[in-house]
């Protein structure tokens, strides 16, 4: 039926969708993220992809065009290829190929030959349950045409495989020096002579796996399946779930992670008695087509030999592509969560403690981040993406619970998660994927190893986990926090205002446990623009003294001023929370110590009144700052925001210049955003003073050149607390702590020798 038909790509058509493409990929909900190594989709010749939704046959061949520059074939189901036969010509000008093409597998195998690249789905047809793994550990999927499950395509493995003997014919056919014959199959490829066959003939033949992975899945509503309703009566059950899943996967926010392999070759038939047979085997060969057409049963031992060879090697080779594909899975936040829940269920706990399920999502998360075979989601990699795992509320996690609430099957009250049977019941397979999303995330990770070892590790443990065990992994979250702030603000956009920067001390957390802890934990606060460095010294003082000392990192700070520009002064009150957390779990007293804008974040933290504080010492806290023109920051910061949603600039004045005391520390551009929050900021603090109740100790300098001295009286004349004392230090600087003024480390010192409470002296850490 397709000898009508134009079978050659046309490259002004390809073009043109490639260009179509980038435009339509600016404008959908679909956030496509490419993971290679340096050269490794340029190398590949054959490309195995998995699938479970309809486009993914249409962005793959442009994702490696792009990068490439290589025009790819691509197999397609024949149902695309009936009916229209301008869609059908259309389609193969594009690459694409019926699976039904008589001679499909030697012509895709010419094809490479001639510099293209192939695209295969191994698996056949779209595998909504994701189930790839079967009862015996095998792979295999379901087939609803044939209503059972089957071993996935072979095709890919054949074409390397058949495409490594020719390539060997061909080598052999040079070192003899028969120039008639490698002419011949130039002329019958169709390719520019001999060199370029010989080329071909030397270039490795690499089959890539890879794997295409969704987050998250959705089965809500969505404009496509509303239009869908309006003009199309009568639609089917599938048509119906399709418009539902995969027109939100192209609508709605939803990361489309492509992750490829390592390259695998099929095996070198370098032996000289295997070079012998494929001679053999050629003498009656005089196309690609004979080539494919060997067959078990020939008359002819030596081809009998070379297809049984053949055979046990498609298959082996085919197998070690799934292993491959299936382990490339990118592993999010709903695989671990499903999983958890499946893992429960089948260890005979159907009803699990809220807080003991969260604490082994959390051991889950921890422990995946230490297996390096298993690909992580930026969700996994990020813990701003996760970090109220453990109180239950980890933001990226809504959709879920209430997608497996909403299909019945879990259920969370305030006492207890209960995990239902219909979670583990069948479903058609057109339904699966609306009606049970938990089992469609846990089955896309059952290939891989790694995570089922982080679940199973986090179950057993996480009833004998105690605080102090999961403090030590939020601290490491927090030096996480900041590496993964500097690489996401280490882009070419960035580049310009990061280079001006003159900080050279590290920006992360420091937690410091003395051998002989006292039993007062302190929690330090830095300042504005600066980074847990400005108070690390007095930090070591504090340790040696056998304080415990948790060293905050406020959000934005310690990167680039880039980072410090996105943030709120909320994100930097839940800094110094989670830094509060950490420390409680070694203390059962704190005092929390402020510098500057740390300060003002201190009293706010105590006037919520944690468990534990015990005092608070706020040095050169600002409530009336120096500079009067801090009053147009507001004018500033609304002319930025306009100019940013009218345009793709940055804003008026995005950055600001910084003449900072300590240069190896703190930003050299301020972004105008955080001055405006520093005024937020202060406001809430004014609202928030009566609440703080705690001996609080103000310190501050005579002449700052920053703070108006003044903030000290009115902060003091403002709190609630009836245990305060204000000591003013002679100085003309700002940094009044870090550089020890008038001995002020060891009035804050004095200060925690004073604070109330039982010590825990000698108790280890």
């Amino acid at each position: 039926m397709y000898e009508k038909y134009d079978l050659d790509i046309k490259q002004s058509t390809y073009d043109w969708c490639v260009r179509a493409f980038s435009m339509l990929e600016n404008s959908l909900g679909l956030n496509i993220k490419f993971h290679q190594e340096e050269g490794q989709v340029e190398a590949g010749q054959i490309f195995l992809f998995n699938h479970f939704a309809r486009f993914e046959t249409v962005i793959p061949p442009y994702l490696i065009h792009q990068d490439t520059g290589a025009y790819c074939r691509c197999v397609a189901a024949k149902g695309l290829f009936a009916g229209s036969e301008g869609v059908a010509q259309f389609l193969l000008g594009v690459g694409a190929l019926p699976n039904d093409l008589p001679g499909l597998l030697p012509m895709l195998t010419a094809e490479i030959l001639r510099g293209r690249k192939v695209i295969v789905f191994p698996e056949g047809g779209m595998v909504k349950d994701r189930r790839v793994i079967d009862e015996k550990g095998r792979y295999s999927i379901f087939s609803p045409t044939s209503d059972e499950r089957r071993k996935h395509h072979q095709g890919a493995a054949v074409i390397a495989l058949t495409l490594e003997v020719f390539k060997t014919r061909i080598r052999s056919l040079e070192e003899k020096g028969d120039q008639p014959r490698l002419e011949r199959w130039a002329k019958t490829l169709e390719l520019d002579g001999v060199e370029a066959l010989l080329e071909a003939a030397h270039k490795p033949t690499l089959i890539i796996p890879a794997n295409i992975t969704f987050y998250p899945l959705r089965s809500t509503d969505n404009a496509v399946h509303k239009l869908a309703e309006v003009f199309g009566k009568g639609l089917s059950p599938r048509f119906i779930e399709e418009l539902l899943i995969e027109g939100n996967i192209l609508l709605k926010d939803t990361d489309m992670d492509v992750r490829f392999g390592d390259a695998i070759e099929p095996k070198k038939f370098s032996r000289w008695w295997e070079r012998k047979a494929i001679d053999e085997v050629f003498l009656r060969i005089f196309s690609l087509d004979e080539l494919f057409q060997l067959k078990t049963f020939s008359e002819r031992w030596i081809e009998n030999l070379v297809a049984i060879f053949l055979a046990r090697e498609t298959r082996r080779l085919r197998d070690t592509c799934m292993r491959e594909m299936y382990s490339r899975v990118t592993v999010n936040l709903s695989h671990l969560t499903s999983q958890l829940i499946l893992g429960y269920l089948d260890s005979g706990q159907p009803e699990v403690a809220p807080d003991l399920f969260n604490r082994a999502l959390y051991l889950a998360i921890k422990n995946i981040q230490g297996e390096p075979s298993v690909h992580l989601h930026r969700i996994l990699r990020n813990p701003e993406a996760y970090f109220g795992t453990l109180r239950g509320d980890p933001r990226n996690l809504d959709e879920f619970w209430a997608a497996a609430e909403d299909k019945g099957l879990v259920e969370r009250k305030a006492d207890r998660y209960r995990f239902l049977a219909k979670v583990r019941e069948e479903h058609e397979f057109d339904e699966v994927r609306l009606n049970n999303p938990v089992q469609v995330y846990a089955n896309e990770i059952a290939p891989v190893a790694g995570a089922q070892r982080a679940v199973e590790q986090a179950i057993e443990a996480a009833p004998e986990t105690d605080d102090r065990a999961l403090a030590l992994l939020r601290f490491d979250d927090e030096v996480m926090a900041h590496d993964w702030c500097r690489e996401t603000y280490s882009q070419p956009r960035h580049e310009k205002i990061n280079q001006a920067e003159t900080a050279t001390e590290s920006g992360a957390p420091y937690l410091l446990l003395p051998e002989r802890p006292n039993g007062l934990g302190v929690v330090l606060v830095h300042g504005f623009l600066a980074s847990p460095a400005e108070l690390g010294e007095f930090g070591q003082k504090l340790e040696a003294a056998g304080y415990p000392v948790m060293g905050v990192r406020l959000a934005g700070h310690g990167t680039s001023p880039w980072d410090l520009r996105d943030r709120s002064w909320e994100d930097w009150l839940d800094s110094v929370r989670r830094g509060y957390r950490i420390m409680s779990a070694f203390v059962e007293r704190i005092c929390l110590v402020g510098f500057s804008t740390g300060g003002v974040l201190s009293l706010q933290l105590a006037a919520e009144q944690p468990e534990g504080l015990v005092g608070i010492a706020a040095i050169s806290a600002p409530v009336k700052f120096r500079n009067r023109n801090l009053i147009f920051v507001p004018l500033m910061h609304g002319a930025n925001k306009l100019v940013r949603w009218m345009s793709s600039l940055e804003g008026v004045m995005p950055f600001h210049p910084n003449k900072s005391e300590h240069t190896d520390i703190n930003y050299r551009n301020i972004p105008v955003r955080g001055l405006y929050e520093l005024s937020g900021m202060i406001d809430d603090l004014m609202q928030r003073l009566p609440d703080v109740n705690s001996p609080t100790l103000i310190v501050q300098g005579t002449e700052d050149r920053v703070v108006d001295p003044k903030s000290a009286e009115i902060i003091a004349n403002e709190l609630g607390s009836q245990s305060k004392t204000v000591h003013m230090v002679e100085a003309k600087r700002h940094g009044i702590l870090n550089e020890n003024t008038g001995d002020c480390q060891e009035t804050v010192i004095s200060f925690l020798e004073s604070l109330p409470g039982e010590d825990r002296a000698g108790e280890p850490s």
